[in-house]
Protein backbone atom coordinates (compact mmCIF):
# COMPACT_ATOMS: atom_id res chain seq x y z
CA UNK A 1 0.00 0.00 0.00
CA UNK A 2 1.44 3.33 -1.01
CA UNK A 3 2.41 5.71 1.74
CA UNK A 4 0.29 8.59 0.39
CA UNK A 5 -2.78 6.32 0.35
CA UNK A 6 -2.14 5.19 3.93
CA UNK A 7 -1.89 8.78 5.11
CA UNK A 8 -4.93 10.00 3.15
CA UNK A 9 -8.53 10.59 4.14
CA UNK A 10 -7.55 11.59 7.65
CA UNK A 11 -6.19 8.12 8.35
CA UNK A 12 -9.46 6.23 7.77
CA UNK A 13 -7.88 3.69 5.43
CA UNK A 14 -4.94 3.24 7.81
CA UNK A 15 -7.16 2.77 10.83
CA UNK A 16 -9.25 0.20 9.02
CA UNK A 17 -6.23 -1.72 7.81
CA UNK A 18 -4.10 -1.73 10.92
CA UNK A 19 -6.18 -0.70 13.88
CA UNK A 20 -5.23 1.82 16.53
CA UNK A 21 -2.09 0.00 17.67
CA UNK A 22 -0.84 -0.26 14.12
CA UNK A 23 -1.37 3.44 13.53
CA UNK A 24 0.60 4.26 16.65
CA UNK A 25 3.49 2.00 15.70
CA UNK A 26 3.75 3.28 12.11
CA UNK A 27 3.46 6.88 13.21
CA UNK A 28 6.42 6.35 15.49
CA UNK A 29 8.46 4.94 12.60
CA UNK A 30 7.60 7.87 10.30
CA UNK A 31 8.38 10.40 13.01
CA UNK A 32 11.76 8.80 13.62
CA UNK A 33 12.50 8.73 9.87
CA UNK A 34 11.64 12.40 9.58
CA UNK A 35 14.16 13.27 12.32
CA UNK A 36 11.54 14.51 14.80
CA UNK A 37 11.32 11.50 17.08
CA UNK A 38 10.41 12.18 20.69
CA UNK A 39 12.98 11.53 23.42
CA UNK A 40 13.15 8.06 24.90
CA UNK A 41 10.91 8.21 27.99
CA UNK A 42 13.33 5.89 29.79
CA UNK A 43 16.30 8.17 29.27
CA UNK A 44 17.67 10.12 32.26
CA UNK A 45 16.61 13.77 32.06
CA UNK A 46 19.15 16.53 32.41
CA UNK A 47 19.27 17.31 36.14
CA UNK A 48 17.72 20.61 37.14
CA UNK A 49 20.01 23.09 38.91
CA UNK A 50 19.46 23.17 42.66
CA UNK A 51 18.62 26.68 43.81
CA UNK A 52 21.34 28.14 46.02
CA UNK A 53 23.85 25.34 45.50
CA UNK A 54 27.40 26.58 44.96
CA UNK A 55 29.15 23.20 44.77
CA UNK A 56 29.64 21.73 41.32
CA UNK A 57 28.48 18.10 41.20
CA UNK A 58 30.72 15.46 39.68
CA UNK A 59 28.93 14.30 36.51
CA UNK A 60 30.32 10.79 37.01
CA UNK A 61 28.39 10.43 40.29
CA UNK A 62 24.64 10.25 40.94
CA UNK A 63 23.00 13.66 40.71
CA UNK A 64 22.22 15.35 44.04
CA UNK A 65 18.52 15.70 44.75
CA UNK A 66 19.07 18.17 47.59
CA UNK A 67 21.68 20.88 48.01
CA UNK A 68 25.10 19.31 48.51
CA UNK A 69 26.58 22.42 50.18
CA UNK A 70 27.11 22.01 53.92
CA UNK A 71 24.09 23.44 55.75
CA UNK A 72 24.44 25.74 58.74
CA UNK A 73 21.37 27.99 58.51
CA UNK A 74 18.01 27.47 60.19
CA UNK A 75 14.64 27.19 58.50
CA UNK A 76 13.43 29.68 61.14
CA UNK A 77 15.57 32.46 59.71
CA UNK A 78 17.88 34.91 61.45
CA UNK A 79 16.54 34.22 64.94
CA UNK A 80 16.33 30.47 64.49
CA UNK A 81 18.31 27.86 66.43
CA UNK A 82 18.95 24.28 65.35
CA UNK A 83 19.64 21.91 68.24
CA UNK A 84 21.54 18.87 66.98
CA UNK A 85 22.29 15.76 69.03
CA UNK A 86 25.05 13.37 67.92
CA UNK A 87 26.32 9.81 68.34
CA UNK A 88 23.25 8.05 69.74
CA UNK A 89 20.82 6.75 70.37
CA UNK A 90 21.81 5.62 73.85
CA UNK A 91 19.43 3.85 76.26
CA UNK A 92 20.59 5.94 79.24
CA UNK A 93 20.92 9.43 77.78
CA UNK A 94 18.61 9.67 74.77
CA UNK A 95 15.41 9.32 76.85
CA UNK A 96 16.64 12.08 79.18
CA UNK A 97 17.46 14.38 76.28
CA UNK A 98 14.05 13.70 74.77
CA UNK A 99 12.40 14.57 78.08
CA UNK A 100 14.18 17.94 78.31
CA UNK A 101 13.36 18.77 74.69
CA UNK A 102 9.70 17.90 75.19
CA UNK A 103 9.48 19.94 78.38
CA UNK A 104 10.70 22.98 76.44
CA UNK A 105 8.70 22.36 73.30
CA UNK A 106 11.87 22.01 71.22
CA UNK A 107 12.36 19.89 68.10
CA UNK A 108 15.92 18.76 67.34
CA UNK A 109 17.92 16.85 64.77
CA UNK A 110 19.41 13.56 65.96
CA UNK A 111 22.56 12.50 64.12
CA UNK A 112 22.71 8.77 64.66
CA UNK A 113 25.46 6.21 64.21
CA UNK A 114 24.21 3.22 62.22
CA UNK A 115 24.98 0.39 64.67
CA UNK A 116 23.56 2.44 67.56
CA UNK A 117 20.30 2.86 65.68
CA UNK A 118 20.24 -0.83 64.81
CA UNK A 119 20.80 -1.77 68.46
CA UNK A 120 18.08 0.55 69.79
CA UNK A 121 15.24 0.77 67.25
CA UNK A 122 12.68 1.66 69.94
CA UNK A 123 14.66 4.81 70.74
CA UNK A 124 14.86 5.75 67.06
CA UNK A 125 11.09 5.40 66.85
CA UNK A 126 10.70 7.52 70.01
CA UNK A 127 12.77 10.27 68.40
CA UNK A 128 10.58 10.22 65.30
CA UNK A 129 7.35 10.04 67.31
CA UNK A 130 8.33 13.21 69.17
CA UNK A 131 8.65 15.11 65.90
CA UNK A 132 12.42 15.28 65.66
CA UNK A 133 14.41 14.73 62.47
CA UNK A 134 16.98 12.05 61.69
CA UNK A 135 20.52 12.51 60.42
CA UNK A 136 23.01 9.91 59.18
CA UNK A 137 26.24 10.10 61.23
CA UNK A 138 28.02 7.20 59.49
CA UNK A 139 28.67 3.63 60.56
CA UNK A 140 31.82 3.79 62.65
CA UNK A 141 32.19 7.50 63.50
CA UNK A 142 35.57 7.51 61.80
CA UNK A 143 36.82 11.10 61.97
CA UNK A 144 39.49 10.26 59.38
CA UNK A 145 37.03 8.93 56.77
CA UNK A 146 37.69 11.97 54.61
CA UNK A 147 41.14 10.51 53.88
CA UNK A 148 39.78 7.07 52.99
CA UNK A 149 38.71 5.61 49.65
CA UNK A 150 35.48 6.52 47.91
CA UNK A 151 34.23 2.96 48.39
CA UNK A 152 34.82 3.24 52.14
CA UNK A 153 33.04 6.57 52.37
CA UNK A 154 30.05 5.24 50.43
CA UNK A 155 29.74 2.20 52.67
CA UNK A 156 29.95 4.32 55.82
CA UNK A 157 27.19 6.62 54.62
CA UNK A 158 24.83 4.26 52.83
CA UNK A 159 24.97 1.36 55.31
CA UNK A 160 24.19 3.75 58.15
CA UNK A 161 21.33 5.27 56.17
CA UNK A 162 19.81 1.83 55.68
CA UNK A 163 20.19 0.91 59.36
CA UNK A 164 18.63 4.16 60.59
CA UNK A 165 15.76 3.91 58.11
CA UNK A 166 15.01 0.33 59.11
CA UNK A 167 15.24 1.10 62.82
CA UNK A 168 12.87 4.06 62.44
CA UNK A 169 10.25 1.97 60.71
CA UNK A 170 10.87 3.55 57.32
CA UNK A 171 11.60 7.19 58.12
CA UNK A 172 14.72 8.23 56.21
CA UNK A 173 17.43 10.56 57.48
CA UNK A 174 17.17 14.02 55.96
CA UNK A 175 20.78 15.02 56.67
CA UNK A 176 24.29 13.60 56.72
CA UNK A 177 26.87 14.82 59.22
CA UNK A 178 30.42 13.60 58.69
CA UNK A 179 32.17 12.53 61.91
CA UNK A 180 34.38 15.38 63.06
CA UNK A 181 33.32 17.35 59.99
CA UNK A 182 35.36 15.05 57.72
CA UNK A 183 33.39 15.90 54.58
CA UNK A 184 34.69 15.48 51.07
CA UNK A 185 33.07 16.62 47.81
CA UNK A 186 32.48 12.93 47.10
CA UNK A 187 30.76 12.17 50.42
CA UNK A 188 28.62 15.30 50.17
CA UNK A 189 27.38 14.35 46.72
CA UNK A 190 26.75 10.72 47.65
CA UNK A 191 24.68 11.90 50.63
CA UNK A 192 22.82 14.55 48.63
CA UNK A 193 22.01 12.01 45.92
CA UNK A 194 20.18 10.07 48.64
CA UNK A 195 18.24 13.13 49.75
CA UNK A 196 20.46 13.90 52.75
CA UNK A 197 21.71 17.49 53.07
CA UNK A 198 25.28 17.67 54.44
CA UNK A 199 25.02 19.20 57.91
CA UNK A 200 27.63 21.26 59.70
CA UNK A 201 27.49 23.23 62.95
CA UNK A 202 28.24 26.74 64.23
CA UNK A 203 28.43 26.27 68.00
CA UNK A 204 30.21 23.30 69.54
CA UNK A 205 29.23 22.86 73.18
CA UNK A 206 32.32 20.65 73.67
CA UNK A 207 30.17 18.46 75.89
CA UNK A 208 32.21 15.40 74.88
CA UNK A 209 35.03 16.87 77.03
CA UNK A 210 32.68 17.23 80.03
CA UNK A 211 33.92 20.76 80.76
CA UNK A 212 31.18 21.47 83.29
CA UNK A 213 27.58 22.62 82.87
CA UNK A 214 28.36 26.32 83.34
CA UNK A 215 31.09 26.22 80.71
CA UNK A 216 28.81 24.55 78.20
CA UNK A 217 25.95 26.96 78.84
CA UNK A 218 28.28 29.96 78.53
CA UNK A 219 29.71 28.59 75.29
CA UNK A 220 26.26 28.57 73.73
CA UNK A 221 25.41 32.00 75.11
CA UNK A 222 28.65 33.53 73.86
CA UNK A 223 28.72 31.89 70.44
CA UNK A 224 25.10 31.65 69.30
CA UNK A 225 25.46 34.96 67.47
CA UNK A 226 27.95 33.29 65.13
CA UNK A 227 25.38 30.88 63.73
CA UNK A 228 22.28 28.86 64.60
CA UNK A 229 23.34 25.21 64.59
CA UNK A 230 24.40 23.95 68.03
CA UNK A 231 26.13 20.63 68.63
CA UNK A 232 25.47 18.36 71.62
CA UNK A 233 25.81 14.60 72.16
CA UNK A 234 23.58 11.91 73.67
CA UNK A 235 26.09 9.05 73.58
CA UNK A 236 29.81 8.28 73.77
CA UNK A 237 30.15 8.66 77.52
CA UNK A 238 28.46 10.23 80.53
CA UNK A 239 26.08 12.86 79.18
CA UNK A 240 24.68 14.06 82.49
CA UNK A 241 26.26 17.48 81.94
CA UNK A 242 24.66 17.68 78.51
CA UNK A 243 21.20 16.99 79.90
CA UNK A 244 21.59 19.70 82.53
CA UNK A 245 23.12 22.18 80.08
CA UNK A 246 20.14 21.72 77.76
CA UNK A 247 17.79 22.17 80.70
CA UNK A 248 19.33 25.57 81.37
CA UNK A 249 20.15 26.88 77.91
CA UNK A 250 16.89 26.13 76.10
CA UNK A 251 14.79 28.50 78.24
CA UNK A 252 17.50 31.15 77.98
CA UNK A 253 17.42 30.99 74.19
CA UNK A 254 13.66 31.45 74.23
CA UNK A 255 14.04 34.47 76.52
CA UNK A 256 16.42 36.00 73.96
CA UNK A 257 13.77 35.75 71.28
CA UNK A 258 15.11 32.70 69.46
CA UNK A 259 12.83 30.07 67.97
CA UNK A 260 13.78 26.45 67.40
CA UNK A 261 13.81 24.96 63.94
CA UNK A 262 15.61 22.54 61.68
CA UNK A 263 18.63 23.00 59.43
CA UNK A 264 17.77 24.20 55.95
CA UNK A 265 17.36 21.58 53.26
Amino acid sequence: MARHRIMGANGRILAAAFGVMGVTALAAVWTAQSGTAEADPGASPTPKPIVGQTSKPDPKLPDPVVNMDIAHASDKGAKGVNITIDDGPDPTWTPQVLQVLKANGVKATFCMVGPQAQAHPDLVKDVVADGHRLCDHSMSHDTTMGTKSSAYQSKEILDAQQMITKASGGVKPLYYRAPGGAFTPYSRQIAAAQGMRPLGWNVDSKDFKQPGVDTMVNTVKNEISSGPTVLFHDAGGDRGQTVEALRQVLPWLKEQGYSFGFPVR
